[in-house]
């Protein structure tokens, strides 16, 4: 492979260009000809259907079922709750004619969905019976990000799914929006094998319109955080001016509890950050639509039907044990240039088969996270390859693991806070409660409050600004 196609600078040196060379040649996704949008090549979508497929499941096996929502918003829908509607405006698209015809009321291209599913919850919900009511929706967003683009984390359109609950009691929505962030963390760190700090957003990051927003916080290589999925209590902040009613057993009328809760194929973006490397792209072995790529080596015609029938065996086996697995026959191709394609794609696991390795019955399995090499007797192919996809799973989640440590420090001091910072860390400092002193913070460093950890409630430190008592340990950290 020549220098041009492959990754030409080192994510040491040159993280953002590095990303950005790793999502164009693994084909993962492509520049749209709008400004802040991408396209999604197969490779890249495959990646999305298996963290889909996989949400999905454990989605409809916790009671939520699926449900599709229109793009369009009227103006005077999405303004109903006005604090959602400020916060939201700024990045907001709007449809502003048919054709020649401007339109009687702007169309919103949808933000998010919450007010234009609380218009169709007031007409749905009546009754205690029609609750608990928990709708999830895969579809795209649109926000204006027309500045600071990057494919998969900063997009004005992108894949997401959105979950739209109402229950009867308080406590059964909050219920729902632990188990749901618990639901998305089993997902990203069982198979995206990235490690994530769980809590709440303060008052200033939580979403607009939310009583109060739980968040998933990762670290990537460069030392930033990346948001990689919220889950909301709503409280009755929407039931309220949507008149989201219902009556209760003792025909009683109420307001429902609400949740919403979404990611988005900015986990995508994570998983390249996280685990990627100089030759391009390293899946995780869960959430890769090929885990195995065999590659014959033939030299000449009298070489290639055997070694190919032996593949194709291979192939079978590995089938049979559920692994996904491709033959790479393209007779155009140099072996050499099929085993720097598979790398620069991530696949995690190569075996190769040449006419030696065929006269002593074993094949060559290659890694992609070690690079290493094994040879391995033919018999012992299912059984082996199963277990070194699990090692190399491991591997890559215990790896992002050291990251997070390695790159998260204590501070209880402002100098070494802005010390601390400009290394790329995530900083764990006494706060104090105030908004005043997290806007001076982000004011002067740039970073802002990534989470505020469960059960990190502390009283015995000193706020890192104002030196009064603290009242939680939180972290901070610049972010994507």
């Amino acid at each position: 492979m020549s220098k041009e196609v492959g990754i030409t600078v080192s994510k040491n040196e040159n993280f953002s260009e590095w990303y950005t060379q790793v999502v164009l040649k693994a084909e993962l996704a492509d520049y749209a000809p709008v400004k802040g949008l991408i396209v999604l090549r197969p490779h890249g979508y495959a990646i999305w259907e298996a963290i889909k497929s996989s949400l999905d499941e454990k989605l409809k096996k916790s009671g939520h079922e699926n449900g599709f929502m229109p793009i369009l918003i009227p103006e005077s829908l999405l303004s109903k709750e006005k604090t959602h509607f400020k916060g939201f405006n700024p990045e907001v698209f709007w449809v502003t004619h048919s054709g020649e015809n401007e339109l009687g009321e702007r169309l919103a291209l949808r933000p998010t969905s919450e007010t234009l599913v609380n218009s169709l919850y007031s007409k749905w919900i009546k009754s205690w019976r029609d609750l608990p009511l928990k709708i999830n929706f895969w579809n795209s967003a649109l926000r204006a990000e027309i500045k600071a683009t990057k494919p998969f984390l900063r997009t004005s359109e992108y894949l997401w799914q959105e979950g739209h609950t109402v229950h009867s009691t308080e406590e059964e929505a909050e219920q729902e929006v632990m188990d749901i962030l618990e639901i998305y963390k089993k997902t990203i760190e069982e198979e995206l094998a990235i490690p994530l700090i769980t809590g709440k957003k303060s008052e200033n990051e939580k979403f607009v319109g939310a009583v109060y927003t739980n968040t998933m916080e990762a670290i990537m290589p460069d030392g930033k955080g990346l948001q990689m999925g919220t889950s909301h209590f709503l409280g009755q902040n929407f039931a309220k001016p949507f008149e989201v009613k219902f009556l209760d057993k003792n025909n009683v009328e109420n307001y429902g509890w609400q949740t919403s809760w979404g990611v988005s194929w900015r986990l995508i973006g994570a998983m390249i950050m996280v685990h990627g490397d100089d030759r391009g792209l390293v899946m995780p072995p869960k959430v890769a639509s090929i885990q195995v790529v065999i590659v014959p080596i033939y030299y000449s015609g009298d070489d290639r039907k055997d070694i190919i029938a032996k593949a194709d065996e291979a192939q079978k086996r590995l089938q049979e044990k559920k692994i996904r697995v491709r033959v790479d026959k393209r007779d155009e191709l140099t072996p050499g240039f099929k085993f720097n394609e598979w790398e620069m794609k991530g696949i995690p696991l190569r075996i190769e088969i040449g006419p030696k390795d065929l006269a002593k019955n074993k094949v060559v399995l290659v890694r992609r996270d070690t690079q290493k090499k094994t040879d391995l007797q033919f018999d012992k192919i299912d059984t082996v390859v199963a277990s070194t996809l699990d090692e190399i799973q491991k591997n890559l989640f215990d790896n992002a693991k050291k990251i997070l440590k390695e790159k998260t420090t204590e501070v209880d001091d402002y100098e070494d806070f802005k010390t601390q910072l400009e290394k790329g860390m995530f900083l764990k400092a006494p706060w104090c409660g105030n908004q005043k002193c997290e806007e001076k913070i982000k004011n002067e460093t740039g970073a802002d409050i990534r989470v505020i950890p469960f059960n990190s409630e502390n009283t015995e430190s000193k706020c890192v600004i104002c030196k009064s008592s603290s009242e939680v340990i939180v972290i901070f950290g610049r972010g994507y």
